[in-house]
């Protein structure tokens, strides 16, 4: 152990199954959010709201010393637009132009399966006539000849 309890004990020994029942419970369930927040950052810790940037969270452990300028409540729980979870999470910036840097307006948000297939569809049959760029295999094929 790191630093030994306070009966001194410094090793614990489990059995092969206890190991890997306790691996297994830090295995996330399918589908789950992968960031999870402990101690102040939890969700439900009323010192969140303090060290958030956002001022969101558990109750403020000082609500007297907001000022003038602290944003309302309705200000607190607006949340970010799926742009901005996109850009805090996976830095992928989609408001600004790859090529010159301007900003760019969303206009639609397609999560029809049938309509993005049907899009996609469309989009292959257009790239028919022109010829792909054949590429580079990614390794050397296998050497039967060494073993």
């Amino acid at each position: 152990m790191k630093t030994p309890y306070r009966d001194g004990t410094t090793h614990v020994i489990f059995e092969p199954l206890d190991v890997i029942a306790r691996l297994a419970a830090l295995v996330p369930k399918p589908r789950v959010n992968l960031a999870r927040f402990h101690g102040v950052f939890a969700p439900n810790s009323k010192y969140r709201a303090g060290v958030t940037p956002a001022k969101r969270g558990g109750k403020n452990v000082d609500d007297a010393g907001e000022g003038a300028d602290a944003p309302t409540a309705s200000e607190r729980r607006a949340a970010m637009t799926w742009s901005q979870r996109l850009k805090r999470v996976f830095n992928i910036d989609i408001e600004t132009c790859p090529k010159c840097g301007g900003s760019v307006k969303i206009i639609a948000c397609i999560e029809d399966p049938v309509v993005i297939d049907k899009i996609l569809t469309h989009i292959d049959s257009k790239n028919i006539g022109e010829a792909s760029p054949q590429l580079p295999n990614c390794r050397a094929p296998p050497q039967a000849s060494l073993f």
